[in-house]
């Protein structure tokens, strides 16, 4: 029987291979940190701002400044209606706003690789909006926003957490990327770093 001869340098190849990248190929993700409840809550919260955020941006910007009054479609599902006077202060980089929003059933996801940055959130309810929206690296954004009641149904966190409020009151402000107060009646806060201001 004929003996192969092995090319040279092929078993020193084999054996060589990093067996570290088979190893690395299999390994899990670690585990989420723990998101007890004011996470929760700093999540749906991020949800609602993030939603009215979008909206804002479907219907509003590049618009003449003035008397507003625009409807969209969500995003995955619902709508949203946002009316009200929105004025230009170039001097400061920045819009002065009096808006308010209705979300009927207004569904949006954000997937982001921090678990805390992540939800599947449905919105339905009125919230106003009053304030300063930075539009240059200049200015400050400076919000408050309010609600009577807004109904929140969907998932916040990764893995996913149940989200479920009706009802809730909403009166927080945004400084920067602070955004706190109280909502559903319980203190509340995001920070929204890394996020454009507006």
């Amino acid at each position: 029987m004929e003996r192969r001869e092995q090319a040279p340098g092929w078993r020193s190849a084999l054996v060589a291979f990093p067996l570290t990248f088979l190893f690395a190929c299999q390994a899990e993700p670690p585990p989420s940190p723990p998101c007890h409840a004011r996470c929760v809550d700093g999540i749906a919260l991020r949800s609602l701002r993030e939603t009215m955020k979008l909206v804002y941006n479907i219907t509003l910007q590049g618009k003449p400044v003035g008397a507003q009054d625009e409807t969209t479609p969500c995003p995955l599902g619902g709508s949203a209606r946002v009316f009200g006077t929105a004025t230009s202060n170039p001097v400061q980089g920045a819009t002065e706003v009096e808006l308010t929003y209705e979300l009927s059933n207004c569904a949006y996801l954000e997937l982001d690789d921090e678990p805390d940055e992540t939800y599947d959130m449905t919105l339905d309810g009125t919230v106003t909006q009053s304030g300063t929206l930075a539009v240059q690296p200049t200015a400050t954004t400076a919000l408050l926003m309010r609600s009577d009641s807004v109904t929140l149904d969907g998932s916040v966190y990764d893995p996913p957490r149940d989200f479920h409020e009706e009802n809730c009151v909403v009166d927080v402000a945004q400084s920067g990327n602070d955004l706190s107060g109280t909502f559903c009646g319980r203190e509340a806060g995001v920070d929204l770093g890394g996020q454009p201001n507006n």
